[in-house]
């Protein structure tokens, strides 16, 4: 039988709100609370964003710059990430994104988080699903191994996605005729992987993305609870 992997996005797919706004309020109370005062800041970059001045990636540093700090140890940052992925694990999931995952790995598929979310505070609300593997936005590292703010390759979003999925396989010795792959968003941008996967599953989707898969004959689930 081949090896099957369940790979899910995270924000609004497992999760019922998007996670990197949440987490920048969360790490600025925990470590520098005068650090809210620059939220309106953060949201003209997210206004710039929208007017397309600047990408994703741009925004992400930005906003991490501002809320978090030039840099920040990774002891610290992993301090916060747990206190964050217990609230997301408390308040931010759907009921029905856990019976799925647990359903999948009962029936014999690997559990994989596939988000274009900071790996730093993903891999922590990963565990609190028992996802072992997780394939995300990585951050830069200065000399002293600190975090930065700036991003180490690419956002995991879109088609990025897609390729830093391959590159995962690639590093494993996985090849993609031996696997079988069930993969699970709610947004369009992740067409590019939605068709690649042998199963795709459009999740709590959007408008673009629920007419996508039904011009695709792609299966939609909407999780509650």
């Amino acid at each position: 039988m081949a090896r099957r992997l369940a790979i899910y996005d995270m924000d609004k797919t497992l999760t019922r709100r998007a996670t990197w706004t949440p987490f920048l309020i969360h790490a600025a109370r925990a470590r520098a609370p005068w650090r809210l005062a620059l939220l309106p800041v953060a949201g003209l970059a997210s206004l710039a964003y929208l007017a397309k001045t600047i990408d994703r990636a741009r925004l992400k540093a930005i906003t991490h710059r501002l809320m978090i700090g030039r840099a920040i140890p990774p002891a610290d940052l992993a301090k916060v990430a747990e206190t964050f992925a217990d609230d997301v694990a408390q308040t931010n999931l759907f009921a029905d994104a856990r019976a799925r995952v647990e359903a999948d790995r009962a029936a014999g598929w690997e559990p994989v988080l596939a988000t274009a979310s900071h790996g730093y505070y993903a891999e922590a609300i990963a565990a609190r699903l028992n996802i072992a593997t997780v394939i995300a936005t990585a951050a830069r590292r200065d000399a002293d191994g600190n975090v930065l703010a700036g991003l180490e390759g690419e956002n995991c979003y879109g088609s990025a996605k897609l390729r830093l999925i391959e590159a995962w396989l690639a590093r494993e010795g996985i090849a993609r005729d031996d696997i079988q792959v069930r993969f699970y968003s709610d947004h369009v941008s992740d067409a590019p992987v939605l068709e690649w996967a042998d199963e795709p599953f459009a999740v709590n989707a959007h408008g673009p993305l629920r007419r996508l898969a039904a011009a695709k004959g792609w299966a939609v689930l909407d999780w509650e609870g």
